[in-house]
């Protein structure tokens, strides 16, 4: 009798925290690595946030919470809603999870049944499918090209959507790419879920606060209010309040729907850390400048990486507008030979080329379902960046 559940065989390891923990491994033994794979701001946790944290332990906050989370960071995450979004929600319709992964996990497994079917765009954040795949459902892909920003058409989503679509999961502004919707684009394709009723929008927006340009946000639920009771809208603290390790996600849904997600929820992780949530709520309710500074500083080098990875031989990068990521196209680089005689043939082999002649660490387009490109994060330092870029410039200099 096999020990290993089959499920697993149906899913693999996040490839963007197998490369972050590769180049930990390769720094750890000497190597000068410089890593590009992580979604993770350079920036502290805001000294507010800390403090409150802080507070919480002192004052004995150290107990478990209700499963949905604290009241006190619901009410928190419901004043966000309305004061950012227009949108009204109930501390019942709001459900706190250890990160935004969680939020994801907890909604398919309460609602996906086997031969039901998830729109998923690609490129897409990595656990997307795989979190399906673990429900027994059936990913359906929508290749978003670069030729469209990366984004799909409301007529591709019509086309996808058969008697068993259950959820379309929208990520923006999007991991790996950065592109985000318009309110109009968001629209087109909230006309096409109306037609259908059995499909529901699982909206990611947690790099929501991480825009530039003069970017404006919109969200499903805000656009399109006849699909409010159709809409789990996910969010969280750990990008735009650099607290990605405090672990704190949320979502926001239907009553019927927060409590099936409860119920998963109840038997895993019962809830997110106690101390975890006192900071949140600070986080939410406190003061907000920092991001507006923070997003400077990522525009100046959303910039630079364009610039200087648009410089390099076999390399075309869009300009993204939000998160901190880009995903340049390797194409012009595949086919061709390195100093040590190797051919690339996909952007797996880029990606360790770029790591082994150069140690520079990005994560391959295959793994967000669309090729050849890869994932750059810049949400490291100005100087770490020009390095990088430079190494990467004299890697494809090199190819023959």
């Amino acid at each position: 009798m096999a020990l290993i559940a089959s499920r697993l065989n149906r899913i693999k390891p996040s490839a963007t925290m197998a490369v972050t923990g590769r180049a930990q491994e390769l720094k750890a033994a000497g190597v000068d690595v410089i890593g590009l794979g992580a979604g993770e701001p350079d920036f502290d946790t805001p000294e507010n946030a800390k403090e409150a944290g802080i507070a919480a332990i002192r004052a004995g906050k150290t107990k478990y919470t209700l499963v949905p989370g604290t009241m006190e960071l619901r009410e928190a995450v419901c004043a966000k809603f309305e004061r950012e979004n227009g949108l009204k929600y109930t501390p019942a319709q709001i459900q706190v999870a250890t990160g935004g992964k969680q939020s994801i996990y907890n909604a398919i497994m309460a609602t996906v049944e086997e031969g039901d079917e998830v729109i998923i765009p690609a490129p897409y954040w990595v656990s997307y499918p795989d979190i399906v795949l673990l429900a027994e459902g059936t990913p359906v892909i929508i290749d978003g090209g670069q030729e469209n920003g990366f984004k799909i058409t409301a007529d591709q989503l019509e086309a996808a959507i058969t008697p068993k679509t259950k959820w379309l999961i929208l990520n923006s502004p999007s991991n790996p790419t950065g592109t985000a919707y318009t309110k109009a684009e968001l629209k087109a394709l909230t006309d096409v879920v109306l037609r259908h009723e059995q499909v529901w929008i699982m909206t990611d927006d947690i790099y929501e606060h991480i825009v530039y340009d003069d970017f404006e946000f919109s969200t499903p639920a805000e656009v399109e209010p006849k699909l409010y009771d159709r809409i789990l809208t996910l969010n969280g603290v750990s990008k735009a309040y650099a607290m990605t390790g405090w672990r704190i996600g949320y979502a926001a849904g239907p009553e019927e729907l927060i409590k099936a997600m409860n119920k998963v929820q109840s038997q895993s992780t019962s809830h997110a850390a106690s101390i975890s949530q006192a900071a949140a709520v600070e986080a939410l309710n406190g003061p907000q400048d920092f991001i507006k500074s923070n997003n400077a500083v990522f525009k100046e080098r959303r910039d630079l990486v364009v610039s200087m990875l648009n410089q390099a031989n076999g390399i075309e990068c869009l300009t993204p507008e939000g998160a901190f990521y880009v995903y340049p196209s390797c194409a012009g680089m595949i086919g061709k030979t390195t100093p040590d005689g190797k051919v690339l043939e996909s952007d797996l082999d880029v990606a360790t080329y770029l790591l082994e002649a150069e140690g520079v660490a990005v994560v391959f387009g295959e793994a967000f379902g669309l090729s050849p490109y890869f994932r750059v994060s810049y949400a490291t330092s100005t100087e770490l960046l020009v390095e990088a870029c430079e190494r990467i410039q004299r890697a494809c200099g090199n190819l023959k």
